[in-house]
């Protein structure tokens, strides 16, 4: 495709402000800075799309949207995955930067967007200097494109970085009316409060899924005098029993030291902790069920289920 911005209706070749280069610009933009448009060919700059380029040394998860956004309208605004991205929510990259506008005119088509039109009225907020829904709007619009875990992974994460609660979360989901709300709704109904990392939620997910019995979420043991002593990701208190993912940053030697200290410690008391590690939540999901369900049943639990094999929908076996 041509680089001349006149070639398509609604390239930006009226934009004539000077640019930043370490942002997504224009080659009228770039001209407008007294730059000469011959050296956009240069080892130092790429063409985002087309009609717009960057600084290579500049590039980061945020320039493919600004520079979606940089074409559009300024009423446009990044939503469903993208709209994540932009407020630092965890969800698997997308193909395609999604747009949404008001107007079907404005909608600009190019192989790295996914224009969207609604007349609906939007909660759009600044993040990082983008236009972008907030985040309960961002979770709604998402379960039109995710599956249930990674769903529950984006809530999680909602909760722990804008402080919105799960029952609000819960409430704001089924006051909606938008067409992925009943989704959203679901999905929300296993979001929980105090989660660290999105291995923590797919353990979770994968023990819930599998209907064994719901472990309690960031876990909190306390001295006699009732100041804070350790905190684990899941565990059932009653049985003392505890579910502990086991991430990349437990492979340093200080953290592996004193991961070993407080586990002797805590065996000492009577719990009996199990460590999961990623291999046992995307490559051997069924084997570390099997460990959790049969340290339940021998530590006394009441009426555990078989496992249930709809978690297979959701993890690979």
């Amino acid at each position: 495709m041509s680089d001349d911005i006149r070639s398509s209706p609604g390239s930006p070749d009226d934009d004539v402000e000077p640019v930043d280069v370490d942002r997504p610009f224009t080659r009228a933009g770039f001209r407008a800075s007294g730059l000469n448009p011959g050296t956009l060919h240069e080892p130092e700059y790429t063409r985002v799309m087309p009609w717009v380029w960057v600084r290579k040394v500049a590039i980061d998860r945020f320039t493919l949207i600004r520079a979606a956004l940089l074409i559009h309208p300024a009423s446009a605004y990044a939503s469903f995955v993208s709209a994540a991205i932009v407020l630092g929510l965890p969800v698997p990259d997308p193909p395609f930067v999604h747009v949404t506008v008001t107007k079907a005119k404005d909608r600009r088509f190019r192989a790295q967007i996914k224009p969207h039109v609604t007349d609906r009225i939007q909660r759009v907020i600044e993040r990082n200097g983008i236009r972008t829904t907030d985040p309960i709007e961002t979770f709604i619009d998402c379960a039109g494109l995710l599956g249930l875990v990674d769903m529950v992974v984006l809530g999680d994460a909602l909760v722990k970085q804008y402080g919105i609660g799960p029952s609000a979360l819960v409430r704001a989901c089924a006051g909606s009316t938008d067409y992925y709300a009943k989704l959203a709704l679901n999905a929300a109904s296993f979001v929980r409060e105090g989660v660290d990392s999105p291995m923590e939620t797919r353990l979770r997910m994968l023990i819930v899924l599998a209907g064994l019995p719901k472990p309690v979420v960031n876990f909190r043991i306390h001295h006699d005098d009732g100041t804070w002593r350790r905190r684990f990701d899941l565990c059932y208190p009653s049985l003392k029993l505890i579910i502990e993912y086991d991430g990349l940053h437990h492979a340093q030697p200080q953290n592996r030291e004193n991961d070993i200290e407080r586990r002797e410690e805590f065996d000492d008391e009577g719990y009996r902790i199990i460590v999961v590690t990623a291999r046992g939540v995307y490559r051997t999901p069924e084997k570390t069920l099997h460990r959790i369900r049969r340290q339940l049943v021998l530590r006394g639990a009441s009426d555990v289920p078989e496992i249930d094999d709809r978690w297979r929908d959701f993890f690979a076996a």
